[in-house]
């Protein structure tokens, strides 16, 4: 993390409607304190360092990940959780906006004391430079190293074809395995929140993960996982593109919809080869117990997927 971060976390911040103490661990708003895990308080200095500007995700994780090896997909989930602590809506933000194929940009007012707005002064910022100088010296040396190899093992592929077309009068033919995916293989999509007030996002996250759970103790099915299958939230991508990305033959998604007390949970099985629908299917039940209906849902799709997979 950043010096400018590293002078944020001694002090108390608003962001917004929160009063934020880093060195407390926690987030106050009227009589509500929520507490705040450490990664998660440096997600949120390191986006309220940069108010009203758009944080990458590289930058993300060199600040908030420094030293830890992880994917793009951590850096979701956290702003995930980051954003639910919050009470944000990512539809429509009071304070994460997200920033398609470029990162994330805090939208709330960050000010320390009463109205002192929260700006990296210009010794700071040297500071942040001469530190990021440092850290990048190593990774530099990586990379010109892996170069040279690559280079090296072109220049080797280049004589290798030449004595070829010399001895045998013809370069050889690159052979090129095509990735084919387990015909038994499948993907759960986040389901999408179609409600009219768009509240019930973590019941359409709880039933997603629901059905990643129920599918993969179905020992013939290879179920990708729930990291990778959260990535692709709130993007726009095709059945294609992700089947491709993760693998799979098969991708399920749906979506979840309430009419008075009645829930309406919808789910189709695409294939991936042809984008055709293999199977779907609808649910209704009462809006009693939603765990209880997460399983029951659960239990029956898993069990006509292994059906129709077959």
């Amino acid at each position: 993390m950043s010096s400018g971060s590293e002078s944020l976390s001694k002090a108390t911040l608003r962001i917004g409607d929160w009063s934020v103490s880093p060195l407390a661990g926690q987030m106050t708003r009227g009589s509500e304190t929520v507490r705040v895990e450490a990664r998660t308080m440096r997600l949120l200095l390191c986006l309220a360092e940069n108010a009203g500007e758009v944080v990458s995700i590289d930058d993300l994780l060199d600040q908030v990940w420094r030293g830890v090896i992880v994917t793009p997909d951590s850096v979701y989930q956290a702003v995930t959780a980051l954003r639910r602590l919050l009470g944000d809506d990512p539809k429509q933000p009071a304070y994460i906006a997200t920033v398609p194929r470029r990162g994330y940009r805090m939208v709330a007012t960050v000010a320390a004391g009463e109205d002192s707005v929260m700006l990296p002064i210009p010794s700071q910022v040297a500071a942040n430079d001469e530190f990021d100088m440092r850290a990048d010296a190593a990774p530099k040396k990586a990379r010109r190293f892996l170069y040279l190899w690559i280079g090296l093992l072109a220049s080797v592929a280049v004589l290798g074809g030449l004595a070829s077309y010399l001895l045998f009068g013809h370069a050889p033919v690159p052979q090129v395995a095509a990735v084919v995916p387990n015909p038994r293989s499948i993907a759960v999509l986040p389901f999408l929140d179609l409600t009219d007030t768009m509240n019930e996002e973590p019941f359409a996250d709880g039933m997603t993960e629901e059905l990643i759970g129920r599918l993969s103790q179905l020992h013939d099915l290879h179920v990708a996982s729930p990291t990778s299958s959260f990535y692709f939230k709130d993007k726009q991508v095709t059945v294609e593109q992700v089947a491709t990305s993760l693998n799979v033959a098969y991708v399920l998604d749906g979506s979840v919809r309430k009419s008075g007390n009645t829930l309406r949970v919808a789910a189709r099985l695409v294939r991936a080869n042809d984008g055709f629908v293999a199977w779907s299917e609808t649910y209704d039940r009462t809006w009693d117990d939603k765990l209880m209906i997460q399983d029951d849902i659960a239990s029956e799709v898993s069990k006509a997927l292994k059906v129709s997979i077959r």
